[in-house]
């Protein structure tokens, strides 16, 4: 295999490495730092795809390599944030085992779900310039933007979300990953504002609220992904 298939290749490494570290974070009880490497694995999912097209540096080894890191970043380190987050929303323990709460343990349907999004989409040939359910990375940010919104607002560590709010959010994430609706993707033919507008709309609707309200925005600017591919794309 040439060099030039190494780099993407290594870039994908880089965003596994982060999901590894993600989980150990959550683990160590550091939400903020977990949600940080969500995010970091995100860049370099999108850098390895970017460095494939511009080196031509297409392969089996970095499809496969790719779904396999992002089963653990977009599938196991946000199931690992939603697992903690059901915890400290519980007063006692619901259906405890020992030390481990098994209804918090529902959190995991995120990486499962993950898992056959991902195998869905490597044998998926409609998903060029559009998604068939909603990708792994915004559900996995998602999930990482709440503890930084909780950051901010000086609520981390403290019982803000009801554990059933969790679960809810959970199985919802869950079905959109493996339904038939289509989300928009921003693997476009041109800048122009014609058949780009939900995307124009979307960045301009993040950019303002990153500028106004920072990291409490971003779980709604994620939403708003959703809501524009569920209400308006076709």
């Amino acid at each position: 295999m040439r060099l030039k298939y190494h780099i993407p290749n290594t870039i994908t490494c880089c965003n596994l490495l982060s999901g590894c570290l993600s989980i150990l974070f959550s683990c160590s009880g550091m939400p903020v730092a977990a949600s940080l490497m969500i995010f970091a694995a995100g860049l370099f999912d999108f850098f390895d795809g970017f460095a494939a097209r511009l080196l031509d540096a297409h392969s089996p080894i970095g499809a496969d390599l790719d779904s396999l890191s992002d089963v653990v970043s977009f599938g196991v380190a946000p199931g690992m944030i939603m697992y903690r987050m059901m915890v400290e929303g519980m007063a006692h323990p619901i259906w405890p085992l020992g030390t481990v709460s098994l209804f918090a343990c529902l959190a995991f349907l995120l990486p499962v779900f993950a898992a056959v999004r991902l195998a869905k989409f490597n044998v998926d040939d409609r998903q060029t310039t559009s998604f068939i359910g909603l990708p792994t990375p915004p559900m996995a940010l998602f999930m990482a933007s709440l503890p930084l919104a909780f950051w901010q607002l000086g609520l981390l560590g403290q019982p803000v979300l009801n554990p059933y709010l969790c679960l809810g959010m959970v199985v919802l994430f869950s079905v959109m990953m493996v339904c038939n609706r289509p989300f928009f993707s921003f693997k476009v033919k041109s800048m122009r504002w014609k058949g780009n507008e939900i995307r124009w709309i979307f960045l301009i609707a993040a950019v303002a609220g990153l500028a106004v309200f920072r990291l409490v925005a971003l779980p709604f600017i994620l939403l708003l992904y959703v809501l524009l591919s569920v209400l308006c794309y076709r």
